[in-house]
């Protein structure tokens, strides 16, 4: 017989920038605060596991008692791309700072695991083909 999983509700309320988190289920509580969203997630499934332990469980993240709610708010944090300052256009035929004629002329590092061995990265030169040779007019018998 199978038995039934009780669900851990993650419960989020925002505070000015911070949120505060509860996460309730198998008849205890705990409580936390993180500054956005994305930490108050990840601090709610740090609480899911005190809760919960190794045992496999639902989670309901809740935002105003709407899962939907909840979900909208994250997924717009996560694919939100963070302000940028302007980018700055360098007048026509300056050099920018980053690409000096030094710093062109450089292979950027890579890791040792990245490496090929000394052998692949330098280039061989073509082997030179064997001369070709002459064939000598078969004799007749």
């Amino acid at each position: 017989m199978r038995q039934m999983v009780e669900a851990i509700t993650a419960t989020y309320v925002q505070e000015d920038a911070d949120w505060a988190i509860t996460v309730s289920g198998r008849g205890k509580e705990l409580t936390a605060r993180a500054p956005g969203i994305i930490a108050a997630r990840d601090r709610a499934d740090q609480l899911v596991e005190q809760l919960a332990g190794d045992t496999k469980t639902t989670v309901v993240h809740l935002l105003n008692g709407s899962a939907l709610d909840f979900t909208s708010a994250y997924m717009t944090a996560r694919l939100t791309l963070p302000k940028l300052p302007p980018l700055e256009v360098p007048p026509p035929g300056s050099v920018p700072k980053q690409q000096t004629p030094d710093s062109a002329e450089k292979k950027p590092q890579l890791p040792p695991s990245k490496q090929l061995p000394k052998a692949v990265e330098d280039p061989k030169k073509p082997a030179t083909p064997a001369p070709a040779e002459a064939k000598a007019p078969a004799k007749q018998a």
